[in-house]
């Protein structure tokens, strides 16, 4: 897999748990932590698309 290639699905799984952490917020039954952890992993992409995109 390209570099380019790989940013790209990083890219898309970010957006796909950004689309989740939003849908969580919106339901009063999901349990804060499992809220959390989307949000750990987010932004564990996040500073991995930043690391490789440098």
């Amino acid at each position: 897999m390209s570099l380019g290639a790989h940013l790209q699905e990083l890219k898309r799984k970010h957006a796909n748990i950004s689309a989740k952490v939003e849908e969580a917020q919106r339901s009063p039954g999901i349990d804060d932590l499992a809220i959390r952890e989307l949000k750990k992993e987010k932004l564990r992409l996040k500073e991995e698309i930043t690391r490789l995109g440098t």
